[in-house]
């Protein structure tokens, strides 16, 4: 039976176990930061500036589908193992997962997923916190669980079957189509029938998420019903993760994720399913 770790540890356990050399095969520290380009932050130039000791680096730019022009299609099963394997996590490690964003997380619950969706349940996420390592490579094996996925045709025959909750984790203006997407080549909108709950505001001001009742009330406030099935979005299927780990703390274990998000929907689907407010 596969071991199953709390969904989120404290910045100070984390210290902890690092002040106690306890980080090694057993537990393995993965700083996850991925920053948008019109931040002009590299990541991986502030992890070797700047690290948890003992972390290794999750390059989410790379572990994905090398041969998909979408941004962070997710990599095959043997891919994954592979480069988790070299990370040196096996199927027995304890991995912990965190980034450097100013929020406390933007990309991080997006690794936290990868590793649930692989099978892989023994997986913690925490605040970001601020010698590389080079761990041995060991022994991982990947097996996705493909109904945690959800494809563009599945959303574009949701928008009549309404089988599920689509959840836009986008901000309000990118939502509603009023303020600029990152992606220059992209205009911002949203899918028919979808709901936004913006992926910040399931953190409090310290970059934690929120309680669980808080949790619950903004799902309430924002007409998602937890009872019901959920599907969440977002641009290129990294911060959409923080609704599914909010939804997890609520109660909801393995909501699906559209992993192609906006930039894949707007890419194929008809201009009657790009909604917007923006006057042309």
């Amino acid at each position: 039976m596969a071991v199953q770790a709390e969904a989120l540890v404290s910045a100070q356990w984390l210290a902890n176990m690092v002040k106690r050399n306890l980080v090694g095969p057993r537990l393995r520290i993965l700083d996850a930061s991925w920053h948008l380009p019109v931040t002009g932050r590299d990541a991986k130039k502030e992890f070797a500036q700047s690290h948890i000791p003992g972390a290794s680096f999750f390059d989410i730019d790379e572990c994905t589908d090398r041969d998909s022009p979408l941004d962070h299609s997710l990599p095959s099963e043997e891919f994954f193992s592979e480069y988790v394997g070299n990370l040196g996590i096996g199927s027995d490690s304890h991995v912990v997962v965190y980034d450097a964003s100013d929020l406390g997380a933007f990309s991080s619950t997006r690794v936290w997923w990868m590793f649930r969706l692989f099978g892989h349940l023994n997986v913690s996420w925490s605040p970001g916190t601020a010698a590389r390592s080079q761990p041995e490579s060991a022994e991982f094996t990947a097996t996705m669980n493909r109904s945690w996925v959800r494809a563009f045709e599945d959303v574009a025959e949701n928008i009549t079957a309404q089988k599920f909750q689509l959840v836009d984790v986008r901000s309000y203006g990118r939502f509603r189509g009023l303020e600029p997407e990152p992606r220059e080549d992209i205009p911002p909108g949203h899918i028919p029938g979808s709901k936004c709950m913006p992926f910040d505001m399931f953190l409090g001001e310290d970059g934690k998420m929120l309680p669980t009742e808080k949790l619950k009330k903004f799902f309430e406030e924002s007409q998602v019903d937890l009872g019901k099935p959920l599907c969440g979005s977002c641009g290129s299927g990294v911060t959409v993760c923080h609704m599914v780990l909010a939804a997890h703390l609520c109660g909801v274990p393995g909501v699906p994720v559209y992993v192609g998000s906006w930039f894949e929907w707007f890419s194929k689907a008809p201009p009657e399913h790009k909604l917007s407010e923006a006057k042309n």
